[in-house]
């Protein structure tokens, strides 16, 4: 790091008045494995955001475009080796048995929707479920995919998406972020997509649970409240069908939508135990690892502050938490609140447990 770039980052260390991450608990760095943290401006990582990783207080981040350019390799080597360098790999290696590699993500779908612009997938979504072989375009987008994100030192992608769209030009059509506009059509992309990817050694995430396929144009949860008036029966056949087939393949992650499907419940899914666990877990058998939507999202206004949306998510029995706000102190209260919400009891210690074996399971299996 360039020593002006040392001097503002620690500038901002110093204005957001982070905690020193010294004699951090085991407890601390436990809870540092259910957070993905983000950063602004540039490739190179605040001064911030590598002290909190060396301390084991990180176990992951997500990159945003402005974070992608030619030292973004370097840049992700240097937060490797300060998680190597922290209590963290010693600690999840005794209490799992695992080797626990650093979770460095993006969204890398394809088309509109690619951090790095100029790299594979290049076909969006859409133009690959209309291919003449869907299979074979699925498969050469999720191997596009992860040997773009292995060249930037990346080891999972927060796609696919498994939406199936409704109406053209609705939400996820308009960005040509959906297979198809029926479940046969979104599985027969999807699933080569996550076996090729996953084959590489890099995650897939299948997004958003149980789907945004019926979402008309404006409704973005990153915006505002969405409610999706669908019956059960209408969900259970069309949008989570993919989601059986992603399961059975064997997709690492899914992500969960912050929209309200009455049908189920009057929270967003993402908050809600009767979507995560009693249907994605109970009904639909998923034994990976779940994540959060981001956490700064306009559909979470009215569930209170980052602290308390942070419980709720975790009562709701996701595992990982997306801070994606491009600020690393987000990331931290997060982290803080969790590991509150287990002091006081509101959080199950057995169910927070269980969250840390999954997310140690699947970051054992990347490729770097």
């Amino acid at each position: 790091m360039r020593f002006v770039e040392t001097v503002v980052s620690l500038g901002l260390l110093l204005a957001t008045q982070v905690k020193p991450c010294r004699g951090a608990s085991d407890l601390d760095i436990l809870a540092g494995q259910h957070v993905i943290y983000s950063f602004p401006s540039s490739s190179t990582p605040p001064a911030q955001l590598v002290q909190l990783t060396r301390a084991g207080l990180v176990g992951g981040i997500i990159l945003f475009g402005e974070n992608v350019d030619s030292n973004t390799a370097a840049s992700m080597e240097t937060l490797r080796k300060a998680y190597a360098a922290s209590p963290a790999p010693a600690l999840l290696k005794r209490t799992t048995g695992a080797d626990v590699k650093f979770f460095i993500s993006t969204d890398q779908e394809g088309g509109k929707v690619r951090r790095m612009k100029n790299d594979e997938p290049k076909l969006s979504a859409k133009q690959v479920g209309a291919s003449a072989d869907a299979a074979a375009a699925g498969k050469a987008a999720g191997a596009g995919a992860a040997a773009t994100l292995k060249k930037f030192n990346n080891n999972a992608n927060l796609a696919p998406v498994l939406g199936v769209y409704r109406q053209a030009g609705d939400f996820l059509d308009f960005y040509g972020r959906s297979f198809g506009n029926n479940s046969q059509a979104v599985i027969n992309a999807v699933v080569p997509f996550i076996k090729a990817q996953q084959a590489a050694g890099v995650a897939a995430t299948a997004k958003h649970f149980p789907g945004l396929g019926a979402a008309s144009h404006d409704a973005n949860t990153d915006e505002r409240p969405v409610t999706l008036e669908l019956s059960l029966d209408e969900i259970r056949h069309i949008d989570e069908a993919p989601y059986v087939q992603a399961i059975a393949a064997g997709v690492e992650l899914v992500m969960l939508s912050w929209a309200v499907y009455p049908a189920l419940d009057g929270r967003p899914a993402g908050l809600s135990n009767k979507w995560v666990q009693d249907e994605l877990r109970g009904r639909l058998g998923f034994a990976g690892v779940t994540i959060t939507d981001a956490m700064e999202a306009g559909s979470l206004k009215g569930f209170g502050s980052a602290e308390e949306t942070a419980k709720l998510a975790a009562e709701a029995g996701m595992d990982l938490l997306l801070a994606s706000g491009r600020n690393v102190t987000q990331g931290d209260t997060i982290r803080t609140a969790l590991v509150s919400g287990v002091q006081s009891g509101r959080l199950s210690r057995t169910q927070f447990d269980d969250a840390t074996k999954r997310i140690v399971a699947m970051r054992s299996k990347l490729w770097a």
